[in-house]
Parts: structure tokens; sequence; C-alpha cells
């Protein structure tokens, strides 16, 4: 298979994973492992969607719960509930989901861009829409989901406690 035709294919390749009963993908090429649910530790004076942080094999990595970053309501960990970790602007981030789905493949003709709900509704974080099967996924753009300013303190928690300890 020709180069460009293979980074093609891999460009539309989605880890898929819960929250709630809406189904989320993001790019398989940003995912790093998925792991079981960890314990944090917490972090004072940080957002209440940043459940702490996490030692990985010697490298502390933030924690964020997406279900706190969407406005949902919070839940326990589930037998399901898992981490995926992930590689953002060169740092590892983890992710709390209810439940990790499967990868899939999604030809072009399959993605469409969001629909654009108004002013009020902030869409900008949802990168396209996959039609999979009899699901609607919701592939998101992890960057633009924090903004610079929340994106940058996520990232400097791992520097920040690693400095401390």
């Amino acid at each position: 298979m020709e180069p460009a035709k293979r980074a093609e294919l891999a460009n539309n390749r989605f880890l898929t994973f819960y929250l709630e009963d809406e189904v989320y993908g993001v790019n398989i090429g940003d995912v790093k492992e998925i792991i079981a649910m960890m314990k944090t530790t917490p972090v004072p004076k940080t957002p209440k969607f940043i459940k702490g942080v996490m030692n990985l094999r010697g490298n502390i990595i933030p924690v964020v719960d997406m279900r706190l970053k969407f406005d949902m309501p919070t839940i326990p960990p589930q037998m399901y509930t898992a981490i995926v970790i992930i590689k953002l602007a060169e740092k590892l981030i983890g992710f709390i989901v209810d439940k990790v789905e499967e990868v899939i493949n999604v030809d072009d003709e399959h993605l469409s861009i969001p629909p654009e709900f108004g002013g009020h509704i902030d869409t900008r974080f949802i990168k396209n829409m996959a039609q999979y099967k009899q699901k609607v996924v919701m592939i998101l753009d992890l960057i633009a989901l924090f903004g610079d300013e929340e994106l940058e303190m996520v990232q400097n928690l791992s520097k920040t406690v690693s400095d401390k300890g």
C-alpha cells in the first residue's frame, strides 16, 4: 500500500468510548495506552474536572474526568471505567471514560463536520461526526476542548508535581 494511502487510513482510525449513552472518539494515533481505573492524588486549586495526578511507571500524569469536563454528573468508578492515556502536545494526559468501546475505521464519506447549533452552544471541540454502524460518533479535538490556558495548566501539572516530589 502506498504511504499516502496508509497515512490517510491511520487518520481515520479512532478509539471510541462512552460517556453516559454517548459515543465519542479520538484519533488512535494520539492514544498511548488504556489502563484500568486507578487511584489519583488530588491537586489543590485545580478545576473540578481535574481528578488529580497519577504515577504511571514513574511518570506523573494529570488525569481529567471527562464527565466533569462535559458538565455531566459524576459517578463512582464502575466495572468498565478506564483511563485513556493520550499524548497531547507532547505531554501525556489521562482521560477517565465510562467505557472504552473499540477502534474503528471510518471512510471519508462517513465523516462530516459537526452541525452548527447557534452562538450559545460550543461545538468547537467536535472535530467531526462519524457515521459508524448504527451510531453517530463525535470525534473530539482535545486541544480545542481545553483551550490554550486550560491545556497549559493541565500539562504543567505533571511538571509541577514531579519538580516538587
